[in-house]
This record gives structure tokens, sequence and C-alpha cells, in this order.
């Protein structure tokens, strides 16, 4: 229906409602006047609206499924790219970059802190460079968008001490094994998780995972974390083929968030005084190898990193580091 077809049908409905006491040529000019700047269209019935978002937000998480993102990151992916589908419903190749702007805006107002908010724009900008890439698009509304920086806290390690009290708090076997394989190992949770007792070789205290992007790698352990593995393996009754297995039946591999739990308990008994997670683990060991003299390349293969920019965020030497240098090299 067009603006004068539409003008006309109002102009008609407020002479039956006021039995024509109205000038129609006043009411003409206020309501072209008014819809001077609008386009107006049929109004849409269908549930779901005509759009190829959903379409194309599936196929580029089947690619990165094939290209070895982990489950994890995949949600993640899927998480973010269903609000841009629900708050933008466009076909991708009509998206533009105050579309864009626009969904960041509104994000930007539920009060998520800038770190957030530059975990979207990353996905985002991945996905619309994927849409481009494979020329479902033309143009990449993401482009003129900049990530949002974020001051992102201090990371620090924990301390010898730190590390004491942490053992100390330890009430069982599995607890200290658990505590003792993530210090020294620097594995991601995730590894921890799958990694079963027949991948270990006791003698060169090493172990397989499979990391991020489904690639394999060696880590390892040292001689305090073998002890205290063996006196929580020796303990266990069951037949279960996982290195850290749960206590109840059906017995099998302790998932992310049983391990996270137990975490949390440790840190509780341990009345440490700090958040401790599984990363915190990982990260203590990065700085412990690099403090202690470890080249940052081979701490990037102990970790798994996929670039070395990532591993450089542990490369953070210790004051007490910085004054040994100095007065070792300084002369006079």
């Amino acid at each position: 229906m067009k603006t004068e077809e539409i003008i006309i049908k109002i102009i008609g409905k407020l002479s039956l409602l006021y039995d024509g006491m109205i000038n129609q040529q006043e009411v003409r000019l206020i309501l072209e006047e008014v819809l001077y700047n609008y386009n107006i269209k049929p109004k849409e019935f269908a549930l779901v609206p005509r759009n190829n978002m959903q379409d194309m937000m599936m196929l580029f998480l089947t690619s990165k499924k094939i290209e070895g993102a982990s489950d994890v990151t995949i949600k993640n992916y899927g998480l973010n790219l269903s609000k841009l589908t629900y708050d933008i419903q466009k076909n991708v190749e009509d998206i533009s970059t105050m579309d864009i702007r626009m969904h960041l805006a509104n994000y930007a107002k539920t009060g998520v802190k800038n770190s957030t908010i530059a975990t979207r724009t990353d996905i985002l900008k991945s996905f619309f460079k994927w849409l481009k890439t494979e020329e479902y698009i033309t143009k990449n509304p993401m482009e003129k968008i900049k990530t949002i920086k974020s001051n992102s806290p201090e990371r620090i390690p924990l301390s010898y001490e730190e590390i004491e009290k942490l053992r100390i708090g330890c009430e069982t076997l599995r607890e200290r094994a658990l505590l003792e394989f993530a210090l020294a190992s620097g594995c991601r949770i995730s590894e921890i998780s799958n990694i079963n007792i027949e991948d270990i070789d006791w003698d060169s205290m090493e172990v397989k995972v499979l990391g991020k992007g489904n690639k394999w790698r060696t880590v390892y352990f040292n001689s305090i974390a073998k002890v205290h593995i063996k006196k929580y393996l020796r303990l266990r009754k069951d037949d279960c083929p996982a290195l850290f297995a749960t206590v109840r039946k059906p017995y099998k591999n302790m998932g992310v968030r049983a391990i996270q739990r137990l975490i949390k308990k440790i840190e509780t008994q341990s009345n440490i005084g700090r958040s401790i997670y599984c990363h915190l683990f990982r990260h203590s060991s990065a700085t412990n190898l690099l403090n202690r003299g470890a080249d940052i390349t081979t701490v990037k293969e102990v970790l798994g990193h996929q670039s070395l920019k990532t591993t450089e965020i542990y490369a953070k030497t210790s004051q007490a580091n910085v004054k040994y240098e100095y007065r070792k090299y300084m002369v006079g």
C-alpha cells in the first residue's frame, strides 16, 4: 500500500469517527509532513523474519569446528553471534557498519565489562572476515570498527608461600595430586580432564595431551607430582582409566566443572585469601620457568600456544630478578 492510499484511508476513518466534522485538507497536510521521512512497508506476519543470518552462522561454526576449534570456543562464538542475529534481523549482505555499532552500543548499555565487549567485537570481526573470504559478502562492515581497549588486571602468579599454603590445605590424596600436577605441567583444565593413566610415561615423567585445535603436544611433570599422583592412584579402588576420576559410580574422567569445584575446595581449605583457579596454576608454572631462565620459545611449546605473543604475557620479570640482573652486570 502506497503512502497516498494510507493517508486517504486514515482521513476516511477520521471522517466516520467525527461524522465528517474535520478539515480533510489540513489533516492531509499534517499526515504528509509527518510521514515524509518514513518508508511504509506491509507488516511481516511470519514468526521468523526471512534472512540468511542463521544459516551463515551455522556454516561459520561448522568451518571453525573443522579447523579444530574447541567445543568451548564454538559455544562462545554461537552465543555471541545469536545475539547479533536477534538484534539485526537482516541478510548478512545487508548489514552495515552502523548496524554493528548500534548492536555493540546497546550491548555496552547492559553494563558488561570492556573486555567482554572486546571479545564480542573480535568474534564479529572473525565472522564477517570469513563471510568475505568465502564471498558471501562483498564488503566487510567490521573493517571500520576497532576493538575496545580494556585494561586487563595484572596477572600475579602464586608465590612459593602461597603454594605451600595450598599444599597444606589439601585434605585428600586426589586434591594434592591434582594440585601438584597442575603446577608442574602447566596444562589447561580441559587437558587435565582428558588425560588417562595409560597416556603417562612414568620414567620420563611426560604425557601427551590433546590441546587447542585438536593438536597433540608433550607436557612434563616433576618428581614431586609423580610421588603424589602415585600415592593417589594406589588408593583408588575403581577401574576407571582416567588419571583423575570421579569418586562415585559410574566412575569416569573428572569433568572441567568437577575439577573447578575441587580447586575452589582447596582454596577454601587453605584460607589463602585470593581467588584460585586452574589457569592460575598454568600462569604460575610459566612464570616460574621464565624466572628460572627458560627460553620463551620453550615455554611456548610447553604451554601449547599458537603465537609467541600469548606467551609474552607471562614474561613479566619480577623486581627481584631485575635487581639481581642489574647488580650482576652493572659495573661500578
